[in-house]
């Protein structure tokens, strides 16, 4: 009995319950889509102050503003190489395992894309770079711009520091606001349970199981590619810093599992942080990474990516030559980092790929809204999990972990 006071196992049942209820109550779906936003919007409204003062505090309070700089850098190299793994991998399971060879494209329903072809078309690299200076930082707050406000709080952090004695006071009053912020995300977090039910109701609900069962082959190939980026790349590069991936997700086991109720990698971004810190991670190293890798770190977005690119065109028949497929890997590196903080960025991301590139027709897209409420799960697990891993191999190369606190909770 007592293993039902534990919230990943209230989460797992919420997850199956919301499973079968979804299946059997199919016009509860809109309204399990709106308790399930409503938890999301929850944990939003204080992850703008909570990034802002973990950072303030890790960095003025650490005071080594050359470290902030070595950080940064070591975590941008590190999610530009990761992810373009990702994009490489991709690629070649979908030219290995053909997905959307020999599938019949009138089986599969058809849905409305002008929207996203429009939200696609405003989307660009320029404009992406020219929004992380925020014009009006206050607005960044009230939309929960990340990158703005991870801007923001570094300049604010670098003056604060400038103060030296001065500015201790400021910097313990933060960390006082921050403990009633994780307090506020600790009740919250109770609601997770009902947040996962609500979120597999209405994917189940939504979508059924009939569009699954034609798209099941691109599906299985996603979540296979997804698993061997997770198991043989992050689990490679854990081991060579040190400790292990498979016990570092059993840690965060809770926050995976709401991921997958909520379909989204955001709902736990609070909780992934200060867990991390618990763990021994430095303050400064997770207040900076976490929140970059947010933006720039999006292992499972890059995966499906590649990977529908490449579905689309065997649907079409069309043979991509070693340049095309060349030129996708390197269009998908710039347009995959203009994902950040773009609700359903991933769609919106391989439609504008798919506009620039002129190669695949772009009526294809169509096919794939069924499932993407699907394929979004995987892509926030991915992401999750990719942005775990990196926070703590960034701050084992920082030597920037309590190895005594980390091996006791960790392993």
């Amino acid at each position: 009995m007592k293993h039902f006071k534990l919230l990943y196992v209230q989460v797992l049942i919420g997850l199956v319950l919301g499973i079968i209820f979804g299946f059997i109550f199919p016009n509860f779906a809109d309204t399990g889509k709106l308790m399930s936003d409503m938890f999301i919007n929850m944990i939003k409204m204080i992850i703008g102050p909570i990034i802002f003062m973990t950072i303030v505090n890790g960095i003025a309070g650490a005071g080594d503003l050359n470290k902030v700089g070595r950080v940064g850098g070591k975590g941008f190299l590190y999610f530009e190489i990761v992810t373009t793994i990702g994009l490489i991998l991709g690629l070649l399971v979908g030219i290995i395992f053909k997905p959307g060879v020999g599938l019949n494209i009138e089986a599969i329903p058809k849905s409305n894309i002008n929207n996203l072809m429009s939200t696609a078309q405003d989307m660009s690299w320029s404009s992406f770079i020219y929004n992380i200076v925020p014009s009006n930082v206050f607005e960044s707050f009230t939309k929960g711009d990340l990158l703005q406000i991870l801007f923001f709080a570094i300049l604010f952090s670098f003056g604060l520091s400038k103060l030296n004695e001065k500015g201790k006071p400021m910097v313990m009053a933060f960390e006082k606001i921050n403990a009633v912020l994780f307090n506020i995300i600790h009740i919250v977090m109770k609601l997770s349970p009902i947040a996962a039910f609500a979120g597999m109701t209405y994917t189940i609900g939504k979508f059924g199981f009939g569009t699954l069962l034609v798209l099941g082959k691109f599906m299985i190939a996603v979540y296979l590619t997804s698993f061997l980026f997770i198991v043989v790349i992050l689990g490679s590069i854990s081991r060579f810093y040190g400790f292990s991936l498979w016990k570092l997700l059993v840690y965060m086991k809770e926050e995976i599992l709401i991921s997958l109720g909520s379909s989204s990698s955001e709902s736990v971004l609070p909780n992934v942080m200060e867990k991390l810190e618990i763990a021994g991670c430095e303050k400064s190293v997770v207040g900076l990474i976490v929140p970059t890798g947010y933006s720039f770190n999006l292992d499972g977005t890059t995966i499906y990516l590649s990977l529908a690119t490449i579905f689309l065109a065997q649907i079409f028949n069309i043979n991509l030559s070693l340049l095309q497929q060349l030129s996708i890997i390197g269009l998908l590196m710039i347009t995959s980092k203009g994902a950040a903080g773009v609700s359903g960025s991933g769609f919106i991301v391989l439609t504008s790929t798919l506009t620039i590139l002129k190669i695949i027709p772009l009526e294809g897209l169509a096919l794939l809204v069924g499932i993407d409420r699907i394929m979004s799960q995987c892509r926030s697990i991915t992401n999750l999990i990719g942005n775990i891993a990196a926070t703590v191999i960034i701050a084992k190369s920082e030597n920037a972990v309590d190895e005594s606190r980390f091996k006791k909770l960790v392993g």
